[in-house]
C-alpha cells in the first residue's frame, strides 16, 4: 500500500538549498568536462535537515583533474574509503560536514554503478532542469516523486523485477541491497573496511599505492 507525502514550504526550501549547494560544485566540475551525479534523497526530493549532499563522479579519472576543477573551494579533508574488501575503492573530498565529492580510484563493476541508481541519481543537466527521480531509501521504501511531494511503498510489497524496472537496475542489486539494509536493521550501522586520511601534498593515487603495499585486499582490488 502506497502512502502519499505532501511537502510544505519549509521542505521545498530545504530541498532547494541542498540542490543549490550541489549545483555549485557540479557546475565547476562540468566546466572542466567532468560529469558528476547526485544520489539519494537529494536526487529523489525526500530530504531532511541532516541529509547529505553527496556528489559522485562515475568516471575513472586522474585525481588531480578533479582537485583542479574544485580549486578555490575550501575543503575539510581528503581521504580514501572502501566499504568492504571487495567493493570499489573511492577517493573522497570532504567540503563540509554534509557535503562530499567522491570518485572511483579503480574500475567500477556494473553492480557498483547500480548502487547509485538503486537510491536514485541524476546528472548536472537534470539538476538544472529540477528533475527528481525514483529511488529506494534506507528503510527500503520506494520513493516515487510527485508534483506535490512523493509517494512511498515498501519494496517488500513489490516484486523485485518491478523495482528493478522502475529504477533501471538489475534484479541482483535489488536483492543485494535488501539483504544489506535488512542486516543493518538487525545489527545497526556497520563500519567500513577502509577510511584513511591523505596528508600534505600526497596524491590519492600515491596514497593508495602505499596502502596496497600493506593491505592484500586493497592490492587484489587494484589488480582486478
Amino acid at each position: 500500500m502506497s502512502v502519499e507525502i505532501i511537502y510544505d514550504r519549509e521542505k521545498w526550501e530545504l530541498f532547494s538549498a541542498k540542490r543549490e549547494k550541489a549545483k555549485v560544485l557540479m557546475k565547476k566540475l562540468a566546466e572542466q568536462g567532468i560529469q558528476s551525479i547526485i544520489y539519494g534523497s537529494i536526487a529523489r526530493g525526500d530530504v531532511k535537515e541532516k541529509s547529505d549532499v553527496d556528489i559522485f563522479i562515475p568516471q575513472l579519472l586522474p585525481s588531480f583533474r578533479i582537485e583542479l576543477a574544485l580549486d578555490g573551494i575550501e575543503i575539510v579533508e581528503r581521504r580514501i574509503v572502501q566499504a568492504t574488501p571487495s567493493y570499489v575503492i573511492k577517493g573522497e573530498i570532504v567540503i563540509d560536514e554534509e557535503t562530499t565529492v567522491s570518485f572511483p580510484l579503480v574500475k567500477m563493476r556494473d553492480r557498483e554503478i547500480d548502487f547509485y541508481r538503486f537510491g536514485g541519481c541524476i546528472g548536472y543537466e537534470e539538476v538544472l532542469a529540477k528533475k527528481r527521480v525514483p529511488g529506494v531509501d534506507k528503510r527500503l521504501m520506494l520513493i516515487l516523486p510527485t508534483e506535490n511531494g512523493h509517494k512511498e511503498i515498501s519494496i517488500h510489497e513489490i516484486h523485485p523485477s518491478v523495482v528493478a524496472k522502475t529504477l533501471g537496475v538489475s534484479i541482483d542489486i535489488v536483492l543485494e541491497r535488501i539483504r544489506v539494509l535488512e542486516r543493518r536493521k538487525e545489527i545497526g550501522r556497520t563500519g567500513i573496511y577502509l577510511c584513511e586520511r591523505i596528508h600534505g601534498g600526497d596524491s590519492f593515487e600515491s596514497a593508495l599505492r602505499e596502502i596496497a603495499i600493506r593491505d592484500p585486499a586493497v592490492r587484489r582490488r587494484l589488480e582486478d
